[in-house]
């Protein structure tokens, strides 16, 4: 059933747009892709990850809810970490293999400036000498260019490192490489929810219509934010209803339907400077009698601003801050009809030229045009503050040349239509509002012919602001004044922030939508799954209720092998699941000398399986010790990510009749539940200790981790029994512990050479990483001595991995 609001639903539009990942800690990882094919491999097992409207949305709601419930205070135990994926032009047309616009987008449009990207723009906004993107740190051209940017958004510090070093694991793995990473956290303390100059930030985003609840009694404002006006969603996301001047929805390509175009940029502040720079100049103004001898330093910085630092606007609250009243520092009712002038909120300030609302002319003998004419230049902004505050009285992080700035991010439908035209033809634009310099007509109360009101003078450099003021007689009086840039552009990305099926298509290579469940065309809606994950004999982990299935692609890097249950060594055949990104095959392996492989049956969705719903990719899989296949069943523990953050939850495969079914036993956990585990990050790999298998009632295996970014390992035992109590037998060592696996500084995991264990006092198993593996083998006894039998081959040569 279609609501009013029907795109808090959407499992198409990534979460971060419309609903706000509204996390304290972030980080952007601007990554470059080495190879397309690894690339999609790398996208494959991040896909599932991402964060949907949906699932945000309805966090925020509960968060918002249990603040309001505890009178203020953020609630300590919910908490989230959502990831959220966008494409530069080439990472697009790398990804998909052929150029994403077969012919030329039009001329002078937002399609245009994304294929182009800001460095090519550069000088049309303003980023010339300091700010030129030859200074930039990144999306300059010349260093190494941006395919993608991963932003990672989390509550907490910990969870928020986490994430990302997962993230930069999964990347290596397929050969994505980070060129550059940028954190951001928000402000603590007093400075909360503000910028480093000192400013409340975020006040003035607009609503968004069939996603924000409407005001019952003003239906084109969003209900409890008095003055924030409902826009159209197709104005910041392609394809939807915009408004009425910004052309048609048809306009954009199809796979840029419920995406949108992201502009990323880095912002550093000069703190101290800016500060000194307001002191300067009050009191040129004050010599020049155009301000009163009451003003102060954060009077006329509020001007600058259009609000003072508590966020409550200069229009209504003319003489002082009002710091400790949340409706003024929250109020966007206001506009500047009965301001034309600027006497109160100059024209320059950062507030008009940003959003005029409803006091931008044409010229100054024109009335205002209505705010709902300019909603076709809204963006959606998302950003967060970088680096340490400053602080006059720390010695230590927080001094005038630490680095500092805001991480800008927004969104749009069309970045020249928006973000362009408000940085190039408001921002830095001196004449603007336009016709009002001294060609242009003079308006009732000027005593002659108007200067150039000027640039912005909080992000741009602004040689001749125009200071109004109203003299004894009644005329007003100009002032100019001259501000120096304290805002620099060290870096900036023009991307597409693709929905949802159309990150499944470019996993297998195309710009065209697919499916939760793999099919393609526009339904991408998910269908119902039931509760069997197989059709008969041994068809377990295939699509059921005719649904199609993945497009075909390679099954490596590999993740884990878990044998089928009843087909081991069955008939001189042993069976397994391989799984690999957010999918699963069944493959089988003879006995002999050539263990002849084969693909027994194709890829499916592990959403297939119901004791997986909700995983987007299995890590590793432990099979519970003394559980395997008493009466049928067996039980496993399956270790996942979601988020960026591993938990482990416990699930049982069930053979009755050459069918299998699923069931999850026990939903996720943390892997503190683990006392084998204390200090683990992310556990990779599990590898059984040969001949410690059920010996005395324990079990004892190699548990395979990264933490802090390495591989180690160590030696756990788990008892038999209902509370299979764990123990860590050893410390962690590093990996050139191991002779036969010199060389490789991680294991993705180990498959068990099925008729080569406990055979003459030792075990063979084949060692997976990346595109290649290596056959080892490990001696019963003391030490357990290991040694490599057959050196690196690629994946290659496994045809059921093809």
């Amino acid at each position: 059933m279609t609501t009013e609001l029907s795109l808090r639903e959407s499992e198409e539009i990534q979460g971060d747009i419309l609903a706000g990942f509204k996390k304290d800690n972030v980080s952007v990882l601007f990554l470059k892709f080495e190879d397309a094919s690894r690339a999609r491999d790398w996208l494959r097992r991040l896909t599932p990850q991402i964060a949907t409207t949906r699932q945000v949305a309805a966090f925020n709601e509960a968060f918002s809810e249990a603040r309001h419930a505890s009178g203020g205070d953020d609630p300590k135990s919910l908490t989230a970490t959502w990831l959220g994926v966008s494409f530069t032009y080439e990472g697009l047309r790398m990804l998909a293999g052929a150029d994403p616009f077969p012919t030329p987008p039009p001329v002078g449009g937002g399609l245009e400036a994304f294929k182009e990207g800001s460095a090519q723009r550069a000088g049309a906004l303003g980023d010339t000498g300091d700010n030129s993107p030859e200074n930039w740190l990144f999306g300059n051209g010349k260093n190494q260019p941006v395919h993608a940017l991963l932003k990672i958004s989390a509550d907490t510090e910990r969870d928020l490192q986490a994430a990302v070093e997962a993230q930069r694991i999964a990347a290596a793995e397929c050969r994505v490489l980070i060129v550059y990473q940028q954190n951001a956290q928000t402000l603590l303390g007093s400075r909360r929810g503000k910028e480093h100059f000192g400013f409340k930030d975020g006040i003035s985003e607009p609503g968004v219509r069939g996603f924000d609840r409407p005001n019952p009694a003003k239906p084109e404002e969003e209900d409890g934010h008095p003055g924030t006006r409902l826009v159209p969603a197709g104005e910041f996301v392609c394809g939807l209803e915009n408004d009425r001047f910004s052309g048609p929805p048809s306009q954009y390509p199809e796979w840029a339907r419920n995406g949108s175009f992201q502009v990323v940029r880095r912002l550093a502040q000069d703190v101290p400077g800016w500060w000194s720079q307001v002191s300067v100049k009050l009191r040129e103004l004050k010599q020049a009698k155009a301000v009163p001898e009451s003003a102060t330093a954060e009077w006329l910085a509020a001007r600058m601003v259009g609000r003072w630092r508590s966020g409550a606007p200069v229009c209504k609250h003319q003489d002082r801050d009002v710091p400790n009243s949340p409706s003024a520092a929250n109020d966007n009712d206001f506009d500047f009809r009965d301001d034309l002038e600027g006497l109160v909120t100059p024209l320059w300030s950062h507030l008009r030229k940003t959003s005029p609302r409803a006091g931008l002319q044409e010229s100054p003998d024109k009335p205002p045009f209505d705010a709902g004419i300019l909603d076709g230049r809204r963006i959606i902004r998302r950003g967060t503050p970088y680096g340490a505050p400053f602080d006059p009285a720390s010695e230590g992080p927080g001094g005038p040349d630490d680095p500092r700035g805001l991480l800008f991010i927004c969104y749009q439908a069309d970045i020249q239509r928006q973000f362009e035209f408000i940085q190039a033809d408001w921002m830095d634009q001196p004449n603007f509002p336009p016709n009002r310099d001294s060609g242009g007509a003079v308006p009732p109360g000027h005593a002659g012919p108007r200067p150039v009101p000027g640039k912005d003078p909080v992000t741009q450099e602004a040689p001749d602001v125009d200071f109004e003021s109203r003299g004894p007689d009644g005329l007003i009086n100009h002032t100019p004044v001259s501000f120096q840039q304290f805002v620099q552009t060290t870096g900036s990305v023009y991307a597409f922030m693709p929905s949802l099926s159309i990150l499944r298509g470019l996993c297998e290579g195309r710009l065209t939508p697919v499916g939760q469940n793999g099919q393609t065309g526009t339904q991408t809606g998910q269908t119902g799954q039931t509760g069997q994950t197989g059709q008969t004999g041994t068809q377990t982990g295939t699509q059921t209720g005719g649904q199609p299935k993945p497009q075909p692609v390679k099954a490596y890097p590999c993740d884990e092998f878990v044998g089928v249950p009843d087909q081991y060594r069955k008939g001189g055949q042993s069976r397994y699941w391989a799984f690999h990104g957010d999918r699963c095959r069944v493959i089988s392996i003879a006995d002999g000398s050539a263990h002849t492989d084969r693909k027994v049956e194709d890829d499916t969705w592990l959403t297939s399986w119901t004791c997986l719903q909700g995983v987007g990719r299995v890590d590793c899989v432990l099979p519970v010790p003394d559980q395997q296949d008493p009466g049928g069943k067996s039980w496993y523990w399956v270790f996942h990510s979601t988020g960026g953050r591993q938990q482990y939850r416990l699930v049982s495969i069930t053979c009755a009749g050459g069918r299998y079914t699923t069931a999850l036993e026990r939903s996720d956990r943390d892997l503190t539940y683990w006392g084998s585990l204390s200090g683990v990050g992310q556990v990779d790999c599990w590898l059984p200790v040969p001949d410690q298998q059920r010996v005395g009632g324990k079990s004892w295996y190699w548990c395979f981790h990264t933490t802090s970014g390495r591989q180690q390992y160590r030696l756990i035992s788990i008892a038999d029994g209902s509370s299979h109590t764990d123990v860590r037998e050893r410390t962690d060592r590093e990996l050139s512990q191991w002779s036969s696996l010199n060389g490789l500084s991680r294991v993705d995991c180990f498959l068990p050479v099925p008729d080569r264990q406990r055979v003459s006092g030792s075990s063979e198993f084949w060692v997976f990483c990346g595109q290649s593996y290596r056959r080892i083998s490990i001696a019963d006894g003391s030490g357990h001595p290991d040694r490599l039998v057959d050196g690196d081959r690629t994946c290659d040569n496994w045809a059921s991995l093809g």
